[in-house]
């Protein structure tokens, strides 16, 4: 029964995330490009604002997987470590803590590169 109401949180929080992007796509003139860019700067300053760190607790995987998630795994790695080496945990901490995912996204891409072909636009 826990297990369900784990999966419930992280598809009601998720699910809203991902419905406010799509309300983004359909009312407005930002391009996709534009809102992935904000949803991980909102997420950066949710973190840095201490707000996020409580809704991924609460979410889990409905919070994490998003962009915003990214966002925030970003701000905890640099804060991280700035806390452990200093001023240049500003430059690493980012990349550490979201090596996986980039790893990944590399990883996949060009899986779907290989197996499919291009086609010009008509």
């Amino acid at each position: 029964m826990t297990i369900l109401i784990h999966l419930l949180k992280a598809f009601a929080v998720g699910g809203a995330i991902c419905a406010f992007g799509e309300l983004l796509v359909l009312r407005t003139k930002l391009t996709p490009a534009r809102i992935l860019v904000g949803y991980i700067v909102a997420g950066v300053i949710l973190s840095a604002l201490g707000l996020y760190g409580p809704i991924a607790d609460f979410a889990g995987a409905g919070a994490s997987i998003p962009l915003t998630g990214f966002g925030h795994a970003l701000t905890t790695g640099v804060k991280r470590a700035v806390q452990e080496i200093g001023f240049m945990g500003v430059f690493t901490g980012g990349l550490t803590s979201t090596a996986a995912g980039i790893s990944a996204a590399v990883f996949f891409a060009a899986m779907v590169a290989l197996v499919f072909k291009p086609r010009p636009k008509p």
